[in-house]
């Protein structure tokens, strides 16, 4: 019954289940928020209930992937190719898988963002997230994108979205040198394995900017072809 519910949204239209997709792999990343503000206070069982919610929207992202994959009708006559959309919801599920990884991480090991620090890094955080959030905005035009045949007016739409993603993308490059000159500084007062985490968080931390770009840049090869 699922199955069949599931090929009728892709009878209706073939992007509406990509769509939603990104839309729950933002989620989970946006859920990081909240996740800090309880680790900066230790309050590790809160934190860990929003650890859970990333977790059961990244495993109802890789459903959703797998549905995707397996039902995506072939010989679609669309402007875009199939594969393309199949690296796209690849690509949009890293997302997500992230966003669990680092709220994994610092739960398991309870770490501590120093307080020196803690400012910058939940701006830095909200930047990050403001990438899979224009991500999302971009994927959701693609309904739209479909209806003009890939042209006009609405890939322009588009293509200025992207624009203001990678602009998004460039500022947490910048935020993260920032944050890393900052935790230098301070590295001699921390547990040197501590500090070893806290470096690859602000990795992973970026690394959520980094593959909404990439996300964006697959909707780009596909308004070019």
């Amino acid at each position: 019954m699922a199955s069949n519910a599931f090929l009728g949204v892709f009878a209706k239209s073939p992007i509406k289940p990509i769509e939603e997709h990104i839309k729950i792999v933002h989620q989970a990343s946006a859920l990081l928020t909240s996740f800090f503000e309880h680790a900066f206070n230790k309050e590790w069982e809160q934190a860990s209930e929003i650890r859970i919610n990333i977790r059961d929207l990244e495993r109802k992202a890789d459903v959703l992937k797998r549905d995707i994959r397996l039902q995506l009708p072939r010989g679609l006559f669309l402007p875009v190719e199939r594969t393309d959309l199949l690296e796209l919801i690849t690509q949009q599920d890293k997302i997500a898988n992230k966003a669990k990884d680092i709220a994994g991480r610092v739960l398991g090991r309870e770490m501590e963002i120093p307080e020196q620090i803690q400012a910058d890094f939940i701006t830095y955080l909200n930047r990050c997230i403001d990438a899979t959030k224009q991500a999302s905005k971009a994927i959701n035009e693609l309904d739209e994108l479909l209806e003009t045949g890939f042209r006009g007016r609405e890939v322009t739409l588009v293509e200025n979205m992207l624009e203001e993603l990678d602009a998004i993308e460039r500022d947490t490059d910048e935020m993260q040198i920032t944050l890393r000159r900052q935790l230098r500084e301070i590295e001699n007062e921390l547990n040197p394995i501590d500090v070893m985490f806290l470096y690859k968080i602000l990795e992973w931390v970026g690394d959520l900017a980094d593959i909404a770009e990439r996300v964006g840049s697959r909707l780009e090869l596909m308004l070019a072809r």
